[in-house]
């Protein structure tokens, strides 16, 4: 599965960085780093930080390819 993630709406609250550590990283307060492939033993707890993304700043799967949510 491929993500995206837009980093003008990221806020860092870091929910995905809770849900799926192997994803997504926050080594500093404002920079949010992430696998834009990810594996797909992933696939649930990325879906599951989507969910919980408060400003759902994560696209996965045909969202990515469409460019919207």
């Amino acid at each position: 599965m491929q993500i995206v993630v837009d980093l003008t709406r990221c806020q860092a609250y870091a929910q995905c960085v809770f849900l799926a550590p192997e994803v997504f990283r926050l080594p500093s307060e404002e920079a949010l780093l992430y696998r834009p492939h990810v594996p797909d033993d992933q696939a649930e707890r990325v879906r599951q930080a989507a969910a919980a993304c408060p400003v759902q700043a994560i696209l996965m799967g045909e969202a990515v390819h469409a460019g919207g949510r």
